[in-house]
């Protein structure tokens, strides 16, 4: 059976997202971002709706508009933000923006497209958690949040899988986006120091990331769920000081 591919990929705007959104409409995918910014990709499968995904009734509206309109049977929750502190500094709104976005979110859109997974008998479900789910220090909000989805993966990995629905992580180290250079000025010494402790001796692509992704999504990886994969250079298993 020919299965058409229909990938909603949130942030899909920029970084990660975008590149993941590339990705996968050159392999074939229909693809839908949902970011607060529309997509920028100029195909005629590319689609945006956006959305404060930190925001729990606008991302009920933006899943139940996406639900309507396209059969999705690939979802890859890639959308995060990081609101660093040191313990002392950790404000508990914070902890509850990222809990909505990293995890609440997530929720809402499998819900939302999980019966059109289940009448097609096949889904593909990726979240993007983050090396900082083992550990890093001012991460204390973004750590637990990102371990979270770790948890959740493996759960519905086991309530899926007689379903034709596989669950998986992809878990990122140091990449250079936007996001990165909210914490770490683009060409500083502290990127360059970074940089040659990354046991591979350099930072993450976005492309390093998507191709990750795109494993996880193929629909002839069937035999594979409830799994996570390290796109970290190395970092996963070594120390990390930013």
């Amino acid at each position: 059976m020919t299965i058409r591919k229909v990938a909603a990929v949130t942030g899909g705007s920029a970084g990660i997202g975008k590149a993941i959104c590339e990705d996968l409409l050159a392999k074939g995918y229909e693809v839908i971002s949902l970011a607060r910014r529309k997509s920028d990709i100029a195909h005629p499968k590319m689609h945006s709706i956006e959305v404060d995904l930190m925001d729990r009734v606008a991302t009920a509206q933006a899943v139940h508009q996406l639900a309507h309109q396209f059969d999705v049977n690939t979802v890859v929750h890639n959308a995060g933000v990081i609101r660093a502190a040191l313990l002392a500094d950790v404000k508990l709104d914070d902890l509850d923006a990222l809990v909505d976005l990293h995890l609440g979110c997530a929720i809402q859109l499998v819900q939302a497209t999980l019966p059109a997974m289940r009448a097609q008998h096949f889904g593909r479900v990726v979240l993007l958690s983050s090396r900082a789910a083992v550990g890093l220090a001012t991460r204390t909000s973004y750590s637990a949040t990102k371990a979270g989805m770790l948890g959740m993966a493996r759960t519905w990995a086991l309530e899926l899988a007689p379903e034709g629905i596989t669950v998986n992580v992809v878990a990122p180290g140091p990449i250079r986006t936007d996001m990165f250079y909210d914490v770490v000025e683009q060409g500083s010494d502290k990127e360059r120091a970074l940089a040659s402790s990354v046991p591979v001796k350099r930072l993450g692509e976005s492309a390093d990331v998507a191709r990750a992704v795109s494993f996880f999504a193929d629909p002839a990886n069937s035999f594979v769920t409830g799994q996570v994969l390290y796109v970290c250079g190395g970092t996963s298993v070594g120390s990390l000081a930013l």
